[in-house]
């Protein structure tokens, strides 16, 4: 298997305090190889969705750690680890966080403008990133004119304009109809596939779960059971 392109080591992410404590997730290792797909799952308040924030790094573990490339980012500052999060990883969530009257363009390119590139540089990789998708004729569009559909592969190109090397996927079908559902999920293991992207989905719908090579089990916020490694995208390629 690749090296771990994300590595946790004995996670525990917390909230409250003294007799309130709850222990979201709970002494959790767990290893990420380039390339692969993993599936988080578990019922509902099980902690998989905290899990994945941390392993985002949009939470910080309150002990153990968060490898990302074999580097620990516990001692990383809040600036850091904004500027590794836009440079790693891409984000595809339940709700679609788009600035609504904005136009489809504009929604795709936001992390790059966060990051500072110049404004052609960012219409030139918007635009190649929306032609990838087949949605170049929706950039002037406004987002909020967009279908559900629509909406998702937009997300999932705002996702890809950094060129990630991990995808978050938060239940990213939990919003669309089984057809539509269908057709993201497919664009989502396609860039696994092809591209060699690594993905790391949360769901409860065992049908996306079984589509992925790997499934980590959380329960109370413990990981549970983990089944065997398959084979990545990127060593099939080789």
């Amino acid at each position: 298997m690749s090296a771990p392109v994300i590595e946790c080591r004995n996670v525990t992410r917390s909230y409250g305090r003294g007799e309130n404590t709850l222990n979201a997730v709970a002494g959790v290792d767990l290893s990420v190889a380039a390339g692969e797909s993993l599936a988080i799952v578990g019922k509902s308040g099980s902690g998989k969705s905290t899990l994945m924030h941390t392993m985002a790094l949009l939470d910080r573990p309150i002990s153990g750690a968060v490898l990302v490339h074999g580097t620990e980012t516990g001692n990383l500052s809040g600036r850091q680890l904004e500027r590794l999060r836009n440079q790693e990883f891409g984000f595809v969530f339940q709700q679609f966080f788009l600035i609504a009257g904005q136009s489809v363009l504009h929604n795709v390119v936001l992390p790059l403008t966060i990051a500072g590139i110049r404004p052609a540089e960012r219409r030139r990789r918007g635009m190649e990133v929306l032609e990838r998708l087949d949605m170049a004729d929706k950039a002037k569009s406004r987002a909020e004119n967009l279908s559900g559909g629509q909406k998702q592969r937009l997300v999932i190109a705002r996702a890809l304009i950094t060129n990630p090397a991990v995808i978050f996927a938060d239940e990213p079908t939990g919003n669309l109809d089984a057809a539509t559902g269908q057709i993201v999920e497919g664009l989502l293991f396609d860039l696994n596939r092809e591209h060699g992207i690594t993905l790391i989905v949360v769901t409860h719908d065992p049908d996306l779960a079984d589509r992925c090579g790997r499934q980590a089990m959380i329960h109370d916020g413990r990981l549970t059971t983990l089944t065997p490694a398959a084979p990545t995208a990127v060593e099939e390629s080789r």
